[in-house]
């Protein structure tokens, strides 16, 4: 680790290599294995850059035709695991659903020698929408549904289980292009969290199930849920910008605005905006698109905040009929191919991570007996 001007959290510390991702590099914004992130939106599908992180290279057609039969494959849940999504509260975030469904995962499919971690990947990358779903499904409809469906993309096939029918085109492509642009993003606070407990030579499922734990906090994940209930208070752009203006008045905190690598705008913001607008035209919502456009331009006048990916992402995730609970677990389901990337590299050259701290607490103390404190 190399030291630098002393900073809260870590900012600005170099903690170890990478070949999987840049963020906020000279000459693109974010990369995938050297591949611009516009390029793989454009051109890619979601299993493409899964294959692309956890294999290495983007996939032939005969590989990617493989590895779609693969996640199709492992769907299924067990039936213990069934049993214990059913005991899981209704009220429950749907974060801590998964964080329990992986973890469960992992005492009835053990990982076992290392040599299985691409198993385990492909199992965890096909099965956590099915973990989510099922249990929504069962709280919220009362319904026990089945996990598979002929769906070969994993966008498809969890809107399917949410929806109990094939999704539209644009559906699908629209939720695929965000399951791309949350794929992966270097050393983030959960892959950070993942990478520790992997140095520790723990299984997939433990390093996991922290990287959910560290997604779980409202500092790293949740900024499109909050983004949502933000947007849902205003009817028009005046009273959208009278109400943010007054928010920062009062100086309250406002998510899905600023990053903390990026300096002056957010990659990915461009695409979901985008897609916001595109989406509510087909739907026919003229209120929510012109509400998000309206915060983005006070946070910028006012603050020079610009709108991160998580901010257009809500309306896009809404225009499609997903809750907004569930928001942030499909960030989970992404970026689990960029977690489970990050722990087989990490497992390559091994080290364990453990920094220094710089004390700050009282010097050296005489000891007293508790009759003289």
């Amino acid at each position: 680790m190399t030291k630098e001007k002393k900073t809260g959290g870590l900012a600005g510390v170099t903690a170890g290599q990478t070949a999987l991702c840049t963020v906020g590099k000279e000459g693109a914004g974010l990369t995938y294995r050297g591949y611009d992130i516009y390029d793989l939106v454009d051109h890619a599908c979601f299993e493409e850059v899964a294959h692309l992180l956890l294999h290495g290279h983007l996939p032939t057609q005969a590989e990617l035709d493989a590895y779609v039969a693969t996640i199709k494959a492992n769907r299924r849940l067990p039936d213990a695991l069934k049993t214990v999504l059913e005991m899981i509260p209704a009220s429950t975030h749907p974060m801590d659903v998964l964080r329990t469904g992986v973890s469960f995962l992992g005492n009835v499919e053990p990982e076992g020698d290392f040599s299985n971690q691409q198993k385990v990947a492909d199992r965890l990358l096909a099965c956590l929408p099915s973990i989510l779903l099922y249990w929504h499904r069962f709280h919220v409809d009362g319904v026990r549904i089945e996990t598979v469906t002929d769906d070969d993309s994993i966008a498809g096939h969890f809107l399917h289980l949410l929806h109990d029918k094939a999704p539209a085109a644009l559906f699908r492509k629209s939720l695929d292009t965000t399951l791309i642009l949350y794929a992966e993003h270097e050393f983030n606070a959960s892959t950070f969290a993942g990478r520790v407990i992997t140095g520790t030579l723990s299984d997939m499922h433990s390093a996991v199930t922290g990287a959910i734990g560290a997604l779980r906090g409202s500092l790293h994940g949740g900024a499109n849920e909050a983004a949502m209930a933000l947007i849902s208070k205003f009817d028009s752009p005046a009273a959208a910008t009278a109400g943010v203006r007054q928010m920062l008045a009062n100086k309250e905190l406002i998510m899905g605005f600023g990053h903390r690598v990026y300096t002056t705008s957010d990659p990915r913001n461009a695409v979901n905006k985008a897609m916001s607008k595109k989406l509510a035209a087909e739907i026919g919502n003229t209120v929510l698109y012109p509400v998000s456009e309206a915060v983005e331009k006070v946070m910028w006048d006012e603050k020079k905040l610009f709108a991160n990916a998580d901010f257009f992402a809500a309306s896009v995730y809404h225009f499609m009929g997903i809750p907004t609970d569930l928001f942030t677990p499909i960030f989970v389901c992404s970026r689990i191919s960029g977690w489970a990337a990050h722990i087989m590299e990490q497992r390559a050259n091994n080290k364990l991570i453990r920094p220094a701290a710089e004390y700050v607490g009282p010097g050296l103390q005489e000891w007293l007996p508790i009759e003289k404190r």
